[in-house]
């Protein structure tokens, strides 16, 4: 078993309810949810909106491959009513977003998939939920803890 670290995000509908769904069925899809961070109410990062976030860190134990995982993930927010995904870091509102922040301690960098999450680190909105839970994971290319990448996020 792998352990996967997914960034859950939702700014439209019922929130909580969002992101109690995909928790809900990524542990129905993917493997045991071991671990859920408390819900963050957040602004929205990288766009304007009125709307403010909803964020949250799930751990999974799982036997998926990335690639799998991504498919799954995306499948999920489409059924959520997720009709596209962000392009060029052209962000927008929506109800359900899935991100794959680490799975175990793997390096990929294809296209459209790179792991660990190249923005993970920069994001507050990601990090603090993600210490909540898991602040002694290491990251694997930044060489640091996941406790000390939240402590210097800004």
């Amino acid at each position: 078993m792998t352990k996967v670290y997914l960034g859950l995000g939702t700014n439209l509908g019922d929130k909580e309810k969002n992101l109690r769904d995909a928790v809900r069925k990524t542990g129905e899809r993917v493997g045991n949810v071991s671990s859920l961070s408390a819900f963050y109410a957040t602004s929205p990062w990288g766009f304007r909106s009125e709307n403010t976030f909803l964020n949250a860190v799930a751990c999974v134990e799982t036997t998926f491959s990335p690639h799998e995982l991504l498919a799954i993930t995306q499948q999920i927010e489409r059924e959520t009513g997720r009709t596209a995904k962000t392009v060029n870091h052209t962000y927008a509102d929506r109800l359900i977003d899935i991100d794959l922040l680490m799975v175990g301690d793997q390096i990929i960098n294809e296209p459209g998939l790179v792991l660990p999450h190249p923005l993970m680190h920069k994001r507050r909105f990601v990090m603090e939920p993600f210490a909540e839970i898991a602040p002694d994971v290491w990251h694997p290319v930044l060489k640091k803890t996941i406790r000390e990448l939240y402590i210097n996020v800004r």
